[in-house]
């Protein structure tokens, strides 16, 4: 590191973000500079980020967090040793450097778990899970330490997809892989996604320009999609007829509450999960940067369904 106030530093490099923002911003004229517990040769530990690197960087992305867990064998210590703890340190460094810029990568789940219309950044945070509580409080102490002579930034992204990562939609993928129907074509909802090029776009964005305010900003896909649209970007990433049948609404539910008592698969909680929407607004983030996104909702999607193969996701940590 031998350019002054030159350089971006991203923790959790090697995640799926990470992954993909270093050589984004890397082709974009940007330097950045990874952190990891495991560094590579083109990346330094945490413990070697000393002052006078903090102080050779105009900016931190921290992305290094503990992921939501899906099969839900995470203690929930882990998630608040990560997610918070070590914001807090970051953050607390950022602060008694040099360094202009802080972006810290949230989630929508620290605002709420369930949305009843659209969720914008006005609504009161409720988180319900671990993880999302995790990631407000660390939001909570960040917003109770904002300079006012420096940038900070908190990105609520919601689910985040791209090639070769199929974020929780694996189930859906599995089925109209294997020939099975979707059952649950009654059920109309609306989900928003993100790509990973939205993602990046939206970074650099923040990174680039030079008037955006500090703040709370959702981050998503222009256009929500219905689980049945999903079905069927899928079925023509594999050249495939989508099945989807249309059984009626009760008689589903009644189903779901049987499962309940029997330990079936399809159970109320399940049903509900499968078939409930979550809208999230992106206009304040499109208003702050003044650009539209690079990739549509579908082509995005169309995209990360192209490049599937047989990889399965699991609630990791990336430090």
């Amino acid at each position: 590191m031998n350019q002054k106030n030159n350089t971006i530093l991203i923790t959790g490099s090697t995640g799926f973000v990470g992954s993909n923002l270093l050589p984004y911003l890397q082709n974009s004229g940007c330097t950045a500079l990874g952190i990891s517990r495991n560094p590579s040769e083109n990346e330094i530990s945490y413990e070697a980020l000393t002052p006078k690197v903090w102080d050779n960087a105009t900016a931190m992305v921290h992305l290094a967090g503990k992921a939501h867990d899906l099969k839900k064998t995470s203690n929930d210590s882990e998630y608040f040793e990560v997610n918070y703890e070590l914001t807090k340190i970051l953050y607390d460094q950022f602060l008694a450097s040099d360094t202009q810029q802080f972006i810290y990568i949230s989630s929508v789940k620290a605002a709420a778990d369930e949305v009843e219309g659209i969720l914008t950044e006005e609504v009161i945070p409720n988180p319900v899970t671990a993880y999302g509580k995790s990631k407000h409080k660390a939001e909570a102490y960040i917003l109770t330490n904002l300079p006012s002579t420096k940038k900070v930034y908190i990105l609520r992204p919601c689910m985040i997809h791209g090639p070769g990562n199929k974020g929780n939609l694996n189930l859906l993928y599995s089925l109209v892989s294997k020939g099975f129907p979707w059952p649950l074509g009654a059920f109309e909802n609306q989900r928003s996604f993100l790509s990973i090029e939205n993602m990046c776009f939206v970074i650099k964005e923040l990174l680039t320009q030079q008037n955006i305010p500090s703040g709370i900003y959702n981050v998503a896909d222009d256009a929500p999609l219905s689980t049945n649209e999903l079905i069927q970007l899928m079925a023509v990433s594999q050249n495939k007829q989508a099945r989807i049948f249309q059984i009626p609404k009760g008689f589903i539910t009644r189903m779901a509450k049987l499962g309940d008592y029997l330990h079936l698969p399809l159970n109320s909680e399940r049903l509900q999960k499968l078939t409930e929407s979550y809208v999230v607004s992106n206009q304040k983030i499109l208003s702050a940067i003044g650009k539209r996104l690079p990739i549509a909702s579908k082509e995005g999607l169309l995209k990360t369904f192209s490049s599937f193969s047989s990889l399965t996701p699991e609630g990791r940590t990336e430090r």
